[in-house]
């Protein structure tokens, strides 16, 4: 789906921020992405030996909207065109383990000391401070030291997550963007930085708030076969259909369970009785028998858009032509490349329409001009 036509006019709510970004992997790079989107000048500081590697592949999606510049820090004249890139900016970024920067000369201590109001903004998986801030780690692992993988299960089998989601773009990426906007704001008024330390391990703590809760006054409860959000009862849980396609049923609410039960027609089921838990087994099975007797598509018939609390698990290609999501212009196409659309959505300064992302030094010879000109002003 094109972008509309407010999206291609539009700057984006951040148009005037700059924000340099040292290149690396997965987390720190999303943010960037976010950032650009909503009109960010983001700047990735790659390394001038990536850049004959760097062409060999695609231009990188998350690299949207960016400009790069490739430099070599371990030359005077490159560390010199990165210092006069960090003290024209607001703020940075950088996913390295805690002491990478120290090393290279641009840790926090030394980048304050030639730009005051920058933000700097470090992503890591432990965060900066703890035990096990040094080691190595990825997404599952800070998942499940957060105490949420746990809550991932079914009874007698062994939690499980979408990979790289949760914690490098949802408890990482995206509370790096948080904090950074958090400490750019209070830089306006105060003309101080500060550092921003979002670790994927705070993050996703910090999402099973709701879980906390509900575990605190009852209603989450550990034994997975007594939980309705652990997969074991009939109204919150995958079913897979006749044509081997699954559906997912999310009737958590009594209104929208008597709903589902109306829809399957299993009139001789009391509503009353949602959460009896020794009744869920048996119910279960009943379910499961009458969602395998129809296809996917037929389901999609008779529950999609209904109080019945449905939605069909969709690949990720079918995701792209559904059409809820086909309205709400979910992905967009950039270069015949599918890649989703910047999120949230702003009424007055909408993001900016997804463009290439950008190469490796692509913008080299375009931002050292810049910082010259701005040098002789």
């Amino acid at each position: 789906m094109e972008p509309s036509s407010s999206n291609k006019a539009s700057a984006g709510p951040l148009q005037g921020l700059r924000i340099i970004e040292f290149s690396g992997i997965g987390p720190g790079p999303f943010a960037g992405m976010m950032l650009a989107d909503m009109g960010a000048d983001v700047i990735v500081l790659d390394r001038a030996a990536d850049q004959q590697r760097a062409s060999l592949y695609p231009r990188a999606p998350m690299n949207r909207g960016k400009r790069s510049v490739a430099l070599d820090l371990k030359c005077e004249a490159g560390r010199a065109q990165a210092w006069a890139l960090i003290e024209s900016a607001d703020a940075l970024i950088e996913g390295f383990r805690p002491g990478v920067m120290e090393r290279l000369g641009f840790g926090p201590e030394e980048v304050a000391a030639r730009n005051p109001r920058l933000v700097y903004g470090r992503v890591t998986g432990w965060g900066q401070t703890g035990p096990l801030a040094h080691a190595a780690g990825h997404d599952i692992n800070y998942v499940a030291l957060s105490g949420v993988l746990s809550t991932s299960c079914r009874a007698g089998q062994a939690p499980a997550i979408p990979p790289t989601v949760v914690g490098d773009m949802a408890g990482g990426a995206m509370f790096l963007v948080f904090g950074l906007v958090c400490a750019l704001f209070e830089a306006q008024k105060s003309a101080q930085g500060q550092v921003v330390d979002a670790a994927m391990i705070d993050g996703v703590t910090a999402m099973s708030g709701l879980i906390h809760q509900m575990r605190g006054n009852g209603f989450w409860l550990d034994k997975p076969e007594q939980n309705l959000f652990a997969n074991s009862s009939p109204f919150y849980e995958v079913f897979e259909c006749a044509d081997g396609c699954y559906i997912t049923l999310g009737a958590i609410e009594p209104q929208f369970y008597a709903e589902l039960l109306k829809r399957l027609d299993l009139d001789d089921v009391s509503p009353a009785d949602q959460y009896v838990c020794s009744n869920w087994p048996a119910l279960k099975e009943r379910v499961a028998a009458k969602i395998k007797t129809r296809t996917r598509a037929q389901w999609q018939t008779l529950l999609e858009g209904s109080d019945a609390c449905f939605g069909a698990v969709l690949t990720l290609e079918e995701a792209s032509q559904h059409p809820h999501n086909l309205a709400r212009g979910l992905f967009v196409e950039v270069n015949g490349q599918r890649q989703p659309a910047p999120a949230p959505r702003l009424s007055r300064t909408p993001a900016r329409s997804p463009t290439l992302g950008a190469l490796c030094g692509e913008h080299t010879a375009e931002i050292l001009a810049e910082l010259a000109a701005k040098k002789t002003d």
